[in-house]
């Protein structure tokens, strides 16, 4: 369930300034998504005049665009571990932001966008003004072995929500995730608590991953119509 609103100008300032914060020798998370994406066709074009960095994407679509933009390619495995260097800075887009918590997963890939940015020494946000609420508010993407999808939509009712199933737009059946899973769209309307709402999710069997980021950015970058905003969290 991927969000829309604010302009492709917006996103791409967003973008743009979000890759000013990677130096040469790091190693970067690419998060995906349109907001995203402006900030590996940056970094790209910043290896391109001699940036040293390695990424590490986090879904095919990154994979894709960073291999187009000739950025050098780890696995997360590579670099993450005790005798690694690890990662030093993420970027990657949300589906809502408010106070600094996160909504992610309109694309799918938060699983592996979790995994990445909670890696990093540094996660950098890039998003439009669309974006940002004063209350998460939109559904939480839902990660689910297919198996588990009848247990998990009941565990979310009795939590208060209501679980749909994510349909794909251009074939017959649902979306099925990079990893070979389900998506659970989760409503549960203005969540006043976050942590605990994650924390419940993280817990319930068959769930693989949800789509709510709480505690990990550390800055966030907020492409306008007049330029970008940047606030730590």
């Amino acid at each position: 369930m991927k969000t829309s609103g604010g302009t492709d100008a917006m996103k791409r300032r967003a973008g743009e300034s979000a890759a000013e914060t990677v130096d040469d020798g790091d190693v970067v998370g690419l998060g995906t998504g349109s907001t995203a994406a402006h900030a590996i066709r940056a970094i790209g074009e910043r290896v391109d005049a001699g940036l040293d960095v390695r990424g590490v994407a986090t879904s095919f679509a990154s994979r894709e665009l960073a291999i187009e933009r000739e950025i050098p390619l780890v696995d997360l495995d590579e670099v993450t571990g005790p005798d690694s260097t690890g990662i030093d800075v993420a970027v990657d887009g949300a589906d809502r932001v408010a106070d600094g918590d996160l909504i992610k997963g309109g694309g799918g890939a938060h699983a592996r966008e979790k995994l990445v940015d909670a890696a990093a020494d540094r996660f950098v946000v890039v998003a439009d003004p669309s974006k940002e609420t004063a209350v998460l508010d939109r559904p939480v993407p839902v990660e689910v072995l297919p198996s588990g999808r009848g247990v998990v939509a009941d565990a979310v009712r009795e939590a208060g929500g209501e679980a749909s199933l994510r349909r794909a737009e251009r074939k017959d059946g649902p979306v099925v995730t990079d990893n070979g899973n389900l998506l659970l769209d989760c409503a549960f309307g203005e969540i006043t608590d976050p942590g605990a709402l994650a924390a419940g999710l993280a817990d319930t069997p068959g769930v693989v991953e949800h789509g709510l980021f709480v505690g990990l950015a550390d800055e966030i970058h907020v492409g306008t119509a007049e330029g970008v905003r940047v606030r730590e969290v």
